[in-house]
């Protein structure tokens, strides 16, 4: 890519950020939903410093067991402690270790970003959850329990289970939902709370994504064969149930479920719907109702026409500059092209290069803690 790559520093001139790097990456077959999810979340600046943070303190143990934390935190360094300022790299090692950690991933078959992105995710908090209990049992003699976990202090509503652990990842990425159910014959109201990394919503035609966000909160009637067992009936009741946002995430990450199974069909079908997201977004359907403000810093682009086959593509807001990733290749992008990657108002249209996984940080964040 070094033509590509003096083309977007020739782009960029004397605008080009400080200490900033921009690289694309090699794919190794079809490897393409990985580089996508990755150039969205090196991107996502404080994940990144984060994980170069845990990458420095951690290095010094060099007998320490490799694993995709490990690989993800390794890949970032390396491509943040570049000399050039763009280029393109080989995340070999990251996903030979996803391969071998999960067999999903392993095909050569289309394979999808979200399934990734969950899977990547989880997989971190688990790692950092073992490591901290590794710590925790270390020190359990010599330090008072209350330093050792960060956890919420009004954990889940679950009652006998201990605070869980708080890591950074969560603190970028968990929301939590409350589901709220309210019986109709005695309109006492049953809260379950639950966490989330991602929301994913369902999609319609010419629509946007705070319509698709009201949807996901808009009140259902339980009745018929889908009747609530109330506890304080203690029988089965017709009820009207709605999920909201309780705590909004700091990173919050939409999917939107373009892939739709089809009964007639007997198989998934891909919905190119023109589904509008904002480059600012306001969410008001959360618990307080207060509106929490965020601004889109990513999207990774589902292109192709059906589910199994297909490529993967990310746009990435840098330092007020727009970025389009396509594996080895890095370029400029306006702002305005943004808006290409909507959808299709009809439905057979010849782009096909939509929106999927759309990467939003909250503005509020820096003065609320």
């Amino acid at each position: 890519m070094g033509a590509a790559g003096s083309k977007l520093e020739k782009a960029l001139g004397d605008q080009f950020p400080e200490g900033e790097r921009y690289f694309g990456l090699e794919n190794f077959g079809n490897t393409c939903y990985c580089n996508s999810v990755l150039q969205a979340l090196y991107f996502c600046v404080p994940f990144r410093e984060q994980l170069l943070e845990y990458y420095s303190s951690n290095k010094s143990t060099g007998d320490a067991e490799e694993n995709l934390l490990t690989c993800l935190a390794d890949l970032f360094t390396q491509i943040s402690s570049q000399k050039k300022k763009t280029g393109v790299i080989a995340p070999k090692r990251f996903v030979q270790r996803l391969k071998k950690q999960n067999e999903l991933f392993r095909s050569y078959m289309h394979q999808d970003a979200h399934e990734f992105l969950n899977f990547l995710l989880n997989e971190l908090v688990d790692i950092l959850e073992k490591e901290a209990q590794a710590a925790k049992s270390d020190q359990e003699t010599s330090s008072p329990p209350e330093k050792m976990v960060n956890g919420p202090k009004n954990a889940q509503a679950n009652g006998s289970h201990k605070d869980p652990l708080v890591t950074w990842v969560h603190k970028n990425f968990q929301g939590i939902l409350t589901n709220e159910t309210r019986c109709l014959r005695c309109e006492t109201v049953t809260a379950r709370d639950e966490t989330f990394f991602d929301l994913s919503l369902d999609i319609e035609q010419n629509s946007s994504i705070t319509s698709c966000l009201k949807n996901f909160s808009s009140t259902e009637t339980l009745n018929a064969e889908d009747k609530f067992f109330c506890d304080k009936c203690c029988s089965l009741q017709e009820a009207q149930k709605r999920m909201k946002i309780k705590k909004p995430p700091h990173i919050l990450v939409i999917h939107l479920k373009r892939f739709k199974y089809i009964e007639q069909l007997g198989r998934y079908k891909k919905l190119s719907y023109r589904v509008v997201f904002p480059l600012e977004l306001k969410l008001s359907n959360t618990v307080e109702d207060a509106e929490s403000e965020y601004s889109l810093f990513a999207v990774v682009v589902h292109v192709g026409s059906g589910p199994n086959h297909g490529h993967y593509v990310s746009l990435v807001k840098s330092h007020n500059h727009w970025l389009f990733f396509d594996d080895e290749n890095v370029e400029m992008i306006d702002e305005s092209a943004v808006q290409t990657f909507f959808g299709s108002a009809q439905e057979y249209s010849s782009n096909t290069d939509h929106g999927y996984i759309l990467f939003y940080e909250s503005l509020g964040t820096s003065n609320k803690s």
